[in-house]
């Protein structure tokens, strides 16, 4: 009769054993990757570096540059546009002319070749988002964008998810205000803005219902 270095009710350890211990670790696991992994941890805080050192907060906040001066896009079109360096030259060409940090923004108006700006803000290809529609209802950049005025290296401060952007379509009021003071950073909605929920009206009287359906966003 053979006999065995442990007993036959052994086997059943094992089994027991792994669901016990790793059926929760995975769990956790699975729950880790969902939850960290979407665009609100991943995605806000990217900073990339730029191949010129530009300081919004000089420019915007210092300086009080309006945004539409470089971004000329966001008003009539779907895109706010990356200024062309014929923009920055047209300061440049006089102020700081001769600055060492300034001389990639020489070289590309020479060589009429673009600076290769890196995207802070980048939404997926299946995504449909039109600026100006936002611009025109009174969304202000700082909705989006933050505090640019307050940032040397640009940053993301907003997730840009598709639940993200649903929040601000089911109650847009809080983020409208007079067209005209769409690029003021420190703009607050008043108390009545923040209590009423569902559909609003812009300062212009525009009635905003944003679409919460597929095809708003996908095209």
């Amino acid at each position: 009769m053979e006999r065995y270095l442990f007993p036959r009710w052994s086997n059943k350890v094992v089994p027991i054993v792994v669901f016990l211990v790793l059926g929760p670790l995975g769990t956790a696991a699975i729950a880790a990757v969902w939850y960290y992994g979407g665009n609100k941890h991943i995605e806000v805080g990217y900073q990339p570096a730029q191949p010129v050192p530009y300081s919004h907060k000089l420019h915007a906040g210092d300086l009080g540059i309006d945004c539409r001066y470089c971004h000329t896009g966001v008003e009539t079109t779907p895109y706010a546009t990356v200024p062309p360096t014929q923009t920055c030259m047209n300061c440049h060409a006089k102020v700081k002319s001769d600055s060492l940090k300034l001389l990639p923004v020489r070289e590309s108006y020479a060589s009429d070749n673009p600076i290769p700006w890196v995207r802070v803000h980048n939404l997926p290809d299946y995504v449909y988002f039109d600026h100006s529609v936002h611009v025109k209802v009174g969304v202000g950049c700082a909705s989006c964008h933050g505090r640019v005025d307050q940032m040397i290296e640009v940053q993301q401060v907003q997730s840009l998810s598709m639940g993200w952007c649903l929040e601000c379509h089911r109650n847009p009021g809080p983020h409208l205000r007079d067209p005209s003071e769409v690029t003021k950073m420190d703009w607050q909605p008043s108390p009545e803005q923040l209590e009423k929920r569902g559909p609003a009206t812009s300062k212009s009287g525009r009635k905003v219902e944003p679409p919460q359906h597929c095809s708003g966003c996908h095209r």
